[in-house]
C-alpha cells in the first residue's frame, strides 16, 4: 500500500495547532474589540452648545466642549452649519486647535460664510433661527509625506442661531 494519498492528511496534522491558535486569536479579538471601542467612545467626545450666535454681518459663532486622549499629529475641532432653506449645503465655521490630554476643554469657532448674490444685492446665506451643526474632533496623523485624517469624535446637534 502506498503512503502517497496520506501525505496531504499528514501535512494537515501539523497545521492543525497553528490553525487552532489563529482561530482562537480571531475569536478573542472579536470579543475584546467592541469593549475597547465602547470605552474609547466615552473617553473621546465633542459636544455642541444648544445656542449659537449670528451677527448682523452674518458672522456665526459656535461653541461646545471636547475631550480626547493622545495624538501623533495636530488635532482640530471643526464645525459646520446648515439651515432648512438649504439643508444639503453646509457652511464651515472656523476651526480650533485641540489639546488631547484627557481633560474636558471648551471650543469656540467663528466664521462668516460667503455672501449670496441675489437680485436685491448680497446677503448672508444664514439667518437667525433654527440650524443644524456638526462638530468633528479630527487629527491629522502623519502617514509618509501626507497627513491623513483620523476622526476622534463627531456630534450633530440642532441649535438656535441667536441674533446678537
Amino acid at each position: 500500500m502506498s503512503l502517497r494519498p496520506l501525505r496531504p492528511l499528514l501535512a494537515l496534522r501539523h497545521l492543525r495547532p497553528v490553525l487552532g491558535a489563529a482561530a482562537g486569536a480571531a475569536l478573542l479579538l472579536t470579543a475584546v474589540t467592541p469593549a475597547v471601542t465602547a470605552s474609547a467612545g466615552v473617553l473621546e467626545s465633542v459636544t455642541v452648545d444648544a445656542v449659537g450666535r449670528i451677527a448682523p454681518d452674518g458672522t456665526v459663532t459656535l461653541s461646545g466642549t471636547y475631550r480626547c486622549l493622545g495624538s501623533s499629529g495636530p488635532v482640530f475641532v471643526s464645525s459646520s452649519v446648515s439651515q432648512d432653506a438649504a439643508p444639503r449645503t453646509r457652511y464651515g465655521i472656523g476651526g480650533t486647535r485641540a489639546v488631547c490630554d484627557g481633560a474636558e476643554h471648551t471650543w469656540q469657532n467663528t466664521g462668516r460664510p460667503s455672501d449670496t448674490i441675489t437680485a436685491a444685492g448680497t446677503s448672508s446665506p444664514l439667518k437667525a433661527g433654527a440650524a443644524h451643526v456638526e462638530a468633528t474632533l479630527m487629527e491629522l496623523r502623519p502617514h509618509g509625506i501626507v497627513p491623513l485624517p483620523h476622526m476622534h469624535a463627531t456630534q450633530q446637534q440642532d441649535v438656535l442661531l441667536s441674533a446678537v
